[in-house]
């Protein structure tokens, strides 16, 4: 299961930002989904749920959101979704969703029509923020 795979990688992350800062209290941790990843969320959450026992943070912390897919036009910039293209149904998104690369062969760029475009944005799973509250140090009161 690759949303095991996912979750410790998201986890090695978090902790490689607060390496540095000990003292500091992790508030949120704002993750994107890309809409061409598929990923099962709840298969995601659970492996992020029993590697976090581990952990000194839990999964409250711990925010999602989908990044939707944007399509960028190489001939005339013209930027699009899914959902500006008619006849893109789920056999077709799922078929992008293994390799996307076969986008272009459901699409074409709906300015010009052209085949020459790439995936801006939607895909894997990112990190959007680290939300830390670093301790109030004698120098910070005033």
């Amino acid at each position: 299961m690759h949303e095991w795979a996912l979750a410790e990688a998201v986890i090695e992350s978090v902790k490689n930002h607060l390496r540095d800062r000990k003292d500091a209290t992790l508030k949120s941790v704002t993750l994107l989904f890309g809409e061409l990843q598929k990923i099962d969320r709840d298969i995601f959450q659970n492996g992020l749920k029993l590697l976090l026992k581990k952990e000194p943070f839990h999964e409250g912390v711990f925010l999602y959101e989908v990044e939707k897919a944007r399509f960028l036009c190489n001939n005339c910039r013209e930027e699009w979704g899914y959902d500006d293209v008619p006849g893109i149904g789920e056999e077709e998104r799922e078929a992008i969703h293994f390799i996307p690369e076969v986008a272009h062969a459901y699409m074409r760029c709906p300015r010009c029509g052209g085949p020459d475009f790439k995936v801006d944005r939607g895909r894997g799973i990112s990190i959007k923020s680290i939300v830390l509250e670093e301790p109030v140090t004698e120098e910070g009161k005033g």
